[in-house]
């Protein structure tokens, strides 16, 4: 019985194992060439969890088999440090800007909150943050667009500069992104996301007299359907005739997210080393750090919760398993002092805030 458990256990890890390198593909192979590394990739800290897990029972045995997943996890330590960070820096707030992302998921207009939505809640917090610099991802306007954006502008206390992107999203009612700025906008553009509602704008800002690019993205989304929601809510329960059909739709509609995202991912990025100014790169990604779209993206910069940030890294708690898909990424003329994944409830992403100073 023993020996039995034994092979088990080694098949279990040798499985789980393999995964969790195959995951490792995932940053360097675009999903466009084989899709299979991406799934994987978007769980990877749930493999990590299993890895660990498997060694700790392997150690409680007095096995060497322990070294199956130590040497697997050692082999993709980045990728944990792009994850949780163990060591917690005190954090030079002085003489800083801070920048504030947040996907305000349609201030929740279309949830079952019986007309209830977050809107004035979101005001208020951004008034008690005093951000610098506010990027918004999932905006939402009803009406005129203009007289909106002025209102909102006014209930944060008329000290912003604005950039907004719309896009129309039914009868009288618009989808958009936001950047904010208290420094002056000298100048707006936009990245085309052709047949998406993917959203990416930049915005150059003056700050003590240098310029700098802001990019606020929203990538493309999984875009599962009401039914592939349910699926994933109830799949442990589930055992009709219909589930592999749901499998088969749910892995299409991943598979068609992380395609689009890679090739969104390349044009941002192009865009990004044609600036003129150096840049910070923030918003939802919608794509994990073990991911191609995250990869090409932060590719010759810094990520600002690698840097600064503490403890799990997750900024996203949906209906789905949390993941970390938020970011706020910068370039070399900048020193950032501190990074904070702030635990507020208005959506189903946690806004996420840095501080920057430039360097001399």
């Amino acid at each position: 019985m023993r020996k039995i458990l034994y092979k088990i256990l080694l098949v279990v890890n040798a499985v789980f194992a393999f995964t969790l390198l195959l995951s490792y593909l995932a940053v360097i192979v675009s999903p466009g060439d084989f899709a299979l590394p991406a799934f994987f990739g978007l769980a990877y800290p749930y493999l990590l969890l299993i890895n660990i897990i498997l060694v700790i029972i392997w150690a409680m045995l007095l096995r060497f088999e322990a070294f199956i997943s130590v040497v697997v996890i050692a082999i993709g330590f980045t990728h944990f440090s792009n994850y949780i960070k163990l060591s917690k820096r005190s954090g030079d707030k002085s003489n800083t800007f801070k920048v504030l992302s947040y996907n305000v998921r349609l201030f929740n207009h279309f949830e079952n909150n019986h007309g209830i939505t977050s809107e004035k809640k979101i005001i208020q917090f951004l008034k008690s943050q005093k951000p610098d610099i506010i990027c918004l991802q999932e905006f939402f306007l009803l009406g005129n667009p203009k007289m909106e954006e002025t209102l909102m502008l006014a209930a944060l206390g008329g000290e912003y500069y604005s950039h907004l992107k719309i896009i129309g999203s039914g009868k009288n009612s618009l989808y958009g992104i936001i950047t904010l700025s208290r420094f002056p906008i000298v100048r707006k553009g936009e990245i085309i996301h052709p047949g998406s509602s993917s959203l990416s704008i930049y915005t150059d800002v003056l700050i003590q007299n240098d310029t700098f690019r802001i990019y606020n993205n929203h990538l493309q989304s999984f875009r599962l359907m009401r039914m592939e929601r349910s699926f994933i809510e109830e799949l442990t329960a589930s055992d009709d005739k219909e589930t592999m059909n749901e499998v088969k739709s749910l892995s299409t509609s991943l598979k068609k997210g992380f395609v689009k995202r890679a090739l969104q991912a390349q044009v941002v990025k192009d865009n990004i080393n044609k600036s003129p100014f150096p840049v910070i790169v923030l918003g939802d990604f919608n794509d994990t750090p073990v991911s191609y779209a995250y990869t090409k993206i932060r590719k010759g910069l810094n990520d600002s919760f690698v840097n600064s940030g503490y403890g799990a890294g997750f900024t996203y708690k949906g209906n789905y398993p949390p993941n970390r898909i938020d970011y706020i990424l910068y370039d070399d003329a900048l020193i950032n002092s501190y990074f904070e994944i702030i635990k507020a409830k208005y959506s189903d992403h946690y806004p996420i805030v840095a501080y920057f100073r430039k360097k001399s």
